[in-house]
């Protein structure tokens, strides 16, 4: 049985590109479930499909597996290849994958995901400053310490995907990072799956009025790629 993979709009929703662009980039078969953000209304579809009223959700016949690092441990069970094989490299790929998970809210905050938005923004803080340093830490250190071209070797695992929304924000934002790093910018935004959800995010119409808002605080729209 293929899963169902519920995920809302391409162009906003971070937490929805982690399971999709690993599951893509592995070759793990499942269906594509879009629901667009609604508003406030948006908790009472996604309650339909999702414990949480939130996305990412999977849906593996009875099983239903409503966050974004238990759908990695799921699919891990089903898949190993979800993280690295060597023993060290995974326990750190899991402590990456999971500080992204839990922190960085101000890059959260202020730096929304809009795919299709380029972005001078107005100011950074030492909040915001603090999150891009440490991520571009957590880079170098993975990339050193296992030899690239991916964090955690030379196989695209769930540490990558974990951070795969960061690069879009590098990219709509132009947030200054160390060579290595916008390398490695570069190298996920050249990945099939993620052009191909940039693509689709730049052909949504839809205009969610939070997130909306949110980018327009962030800084000057210098262009709108969207449709």
């Amino acid at each position: 049985m293929i899963p169902d993979l519920y995920i809302a709009n391409k162009n906003y929703s971070s937490w929805s590109l982690r399971p999709w662009v690993l599951m893509q980039q592995l070759q793990i078969p499942f269906n594509e479930r879009l629901m667009p953000f609604a508003g406030e209304a948006t908790p009472v579809i996604y309650r339909s499909f999702s414990p949480s009223g939130k996305v990412p959700c999977l849906v593996h016949g009875d099983i239903v597996v409503w966050d974004s690092m238990a759908i990695f441990e799921y699919l891990a069970e089903l898949h190993p290849e979800v993280w690295p094989a060597q023993a060290v490299a995974r326990a750190w790929a899991r402590c990456a994958s999971a500080e992204m998970h839990a922190g960085f809210a101000p890059l959260r905050s202020i730096c929304t995901m809009n795919c299709g938005l380029r972005i001078r923004m107005a100011s950074i803080d030492a909040g915001l400053q603090a999150d891009i340093d440490r991520i571009d830490e957590l880079w170098n250190q993975g990339l050193d310490r296992f030899g690239g071209p991916f964090l955690a070797g030379n196989q695209f695992t769930a540490v990558d995907a974990a951070f795969a929304p960061v690069a879009f924000r590098v990219q709509t934002y132009d947030l200054a990072m160390s060579a290595a790093a916008l390398d490695y910018v570069d190298q996920l935004l050249e990945l099939k799956p993620m052009r191909e959800w940039y693509e689709a995010a730049l052909l949504e119409d839809w205009r969610d009025a939070t997130h909306e808002r949110e980018a327009h605080a962030a800084g000057e729209w210098l262009e709108d790629f969207r449709a």
